[in-house]
């Protein structure tokens, strides 16, 4: 059973440091890497029980997951957010997605995350929050009915909620091109 955990342990390190290197991020300092590899290997391993939960039950299922493409994915700790115009390229990548069976947690977990990274974006803009009212506004709104519930089971719920949010501010920036070209 202990050698089973230090090789998943072993084959989480060793995937983050090819993921790391594959999406051109600065590689982590020695000191640093074990503790990046023992946290993410126990939250593999958290995340792990709950993840058997069959589709459709009422037991509590995990967050979704993060898009990996998403806010903050590549971004350096005291780095700059991203430009209005990357976040919204991210937002519109998902505009041909769909919950399918096997994709609807990263699906609904991305849009999630690319309306955050869109929001975090136009707040930090040098034009100021109060050129983007209309898209801060349907975000909170939407926050506030997920009620800072980011899982799957919420997200899922609120499916009609979340996708009628990213389609809204869709057609808002289609309407605003100089914020976005």
């Amino acid at each position: 059973m202990f050698g089973s955990t230090v090789r998943g342990t072993a084959v989480a390190a060793v995937f983050l440091a090819g993921f790391a290197v594959s999406c051109g991020a600065e590689p982590a300092t020695p000191a640093a890497a074990p503790a990046a590899s023992s946290a993410a290997a126990s939250a593999s391993a958290t995340a792990a029980p709950s993840a058997s939960s069959p589709p459709g039950s009422s037991a509590p299922g995990p967050a979704a997951p993060a898009a990996s493409g998403g806010p903050g994915a590549s971004a350096l700790p005291g780095s700059p957010p991203e430009k209005v115009r990357d976040a919204f390229a991210g937002l519109q990548a998902t505009l041909d997605g769909s919950c399918t069976p096997s994709e609807c947690a990263y699906f609904l977990g991305r849009v999630y995350d690319e309306l955050h990274g869109l929001d975090a974006a136009m707040k930090a803009d040098p034009k100021g929050p109060g050129h983007f009212p209309e898209p801060i506004a349907l975000i909170a709104k939407l926050d506030a009915e997920l009620g800072g519930d980011r899982s799957f089971k919420n997200l899922k719920a609120h499916q009609t909620l979340l996708i009628g949010t990213r389609d809204k501010i869709n057609t808002w920036m289609q309407g605003h091109p100089d914020d976005y070209r």
